[in-house]
């Protein structure tokens, strides 16, 4: 039986680990982290997170799909919070079925590792930490934290899937000829929590992203299925404002009176939630070559962290397990000649996807309260009723389809440019010529 070793036992590498002993193949996994379904979970992660096309695709490979949208909530589109007058939604999709889905972390991490505990020939090893991959032996150093022993392990083919300061990655950095970069960017987040109604209700629409953008930094909320929401506010570390300004309860209710006046009443524990909880930072990772041979390859932010905005970071890992099994089946698992081209097909989509996050910040803290955006989002609709299959938004191709990442960000920035410029002469679909905009579409210009 051939066997592959796993660094990393989060939602990227447990599906791996699960599509992987599928194929017959003995597979270990070392996870730093205790077991989820026993210990909460770490501080400072996001617990909820948004599933979508590529993702759900994925998990139906190893049919999980079903089970794992029943625990999901539907999210049509997003919920814009102005500093006053009335709230407004802005529809994702046209259809019924293009939604995004609101899912825990931690349970669907849970839901992945009790399908890797039903497969024969799997070991996952959890609080068992890599300190170091060794090209040459082909052996990993693992400290086992529960026990407080550190030891050598045979690994004649690793797959790096400890995330964004990935282990296996700074040791190939240290070893080979790897380009790496991050890019952090000024801003950072802070999660905060909006509680069920007293009647165990939510306190808010449950089927939408809540956004309140301000222009330079905004606050998002997702729902939970215990009628909950989690609030990620995005501020700068230092400015004004920005978390360096916000030292005392004092400012932070200040802050939030002015910037969010009609959150203040749902963000019942908001002050002491805002110093016991971590401030995280957000950052793009870029590297190349993702692999050595066949001997160690990096997947999921390992590879290619991103930033959040575009909600993708799952589903691009998870669409990065896809696409690894097809080229397992079409290589016949010889690595030697799986690893290179799954790099080769995966690195323009994953930087493609990078740079979509980051222009999405940009849209949804400032673009998306500009009535003008919504006009767009309306016009989008209309393009794609009108001349189905010949109009895909840009937002439509990386959510409800799977386009290359890099074609949705290649065909997204022309739909934009021109489409921002018909919507920014006009106040209503009415005043817009609508085949005279699908004509400049076509024609790029």
């Amino acid at each position: 039986m051939r066997e592959v070793t796993l660094v990393g036992g989060g939602l990227a590498g447990a599906l791996l680990a699960l599509m992987l002993a599928r194929k017959g193949l003995r597979v270990t996994v070392y996870e730093r982290r205790a077991d989820v379904r026993v210990d909460q979970i770490e501080e400072g992660r996001s617990i909820n997170l948004a599933l979508s096309a590529r993702g759900i695709h994925a998990l139906s490979l190893v049919g999980l799909d079903a089970e794992v949208l029943a625990r999901a909530i539907p999210m049509r589109g997003r919920f814009i919070h102005p500093v006053s007058g009335p709230c407004s939604l802005i529809p994702y999709g046209r259809k019924p079925d293009e939604v995004i889905h609101s899912v825990s972390r931690r349970g669907l991490n849970a839901q992945l590792l009790d399908a890797l505990a039903r497969e024969p020939g799997v070991a996952v090893h959890f609080q068992h930490r890599c300190t170091g991959y060794h090209l040459r032996t082909r052996t990993l150093t693992i400290r086992d934290e529960a026990a407080g022993r550190e030891f050598t392990a045979e690994a004649p083919v690793v797959i790096g899937t400890d995330g964004a300061a990935s282990a296996v990655r700074l040791s190939l950095m240290q070893s080979t000829r790897m380009n790496y970069s991050q890019e952090y960017l000024e801003h950072g987040y802070k999660e905060l929590t909006i509680p069920p109604a007293a009647d165990g209700s939510f306190r808010m629409e449950p089927n939408a992203l809540h956004v309140w953008p301000r222009g330079g930094f905004m606050m998002i909320a997702l729902p939970n299925p215990d009628r909950s929401f989690t609030c990620t506010l995005f501020l700068p570390f230092h400015g004004s404002p920005g978390f360096d300004a916000l030292a005392t309860p004092g400012d932070v209710a200040a802050f939030f009176g002015a910037a969010f006046p009609d959150a203040v009443p749902l963000l019942t524990e908001l002050e002491d939630e805002f110093f016991r909880n971590p401030t995280g930072g957000l950052v793009t990772v870029r590297c190349a070559p993702w692999h050595h041979g066949g001997r160690v390859l990096l997947l999921g932010d390992a590879a290619h962290a991103i930033v959040p905005f575009f909600g993708q970071g799952m589903n691009c890992a998870f669409e990065d397990c896809e696409v690894l099994l097809g080229l397992f089946d079409q290589y016949g698992g010889n690595w030697d000649e799986v690893f290179p081209r799954f790099f080769a097909e995966r690195k323009p989509n994953a930087d493609a996807i990078a740079q979509l996050a980051l222009d999405n910040f940009v849209e949804m803290r400032d673009t998306s309260a500009d009535p003008h955006f919504a006009l767009k989002r309306r016009l989008e609709h209309l393009l794609e009723e009108r001349y189905p299959g010949q109009f895909v938004s840009k937002y439509a191709m990386v959510s409800f389809h799977r386009f290359p990442y890099r074609e949705a960000l290649e065909r997204g920035r022309v739909q934009d440019r021109i489409l921002m410029d018909v919507c920014s002469r006009a106040n209503s679909l009415a005043e817009i010529d609508v085949e005279a905009t699908f004509a400049r579409l076509r024609a790029g210009s």
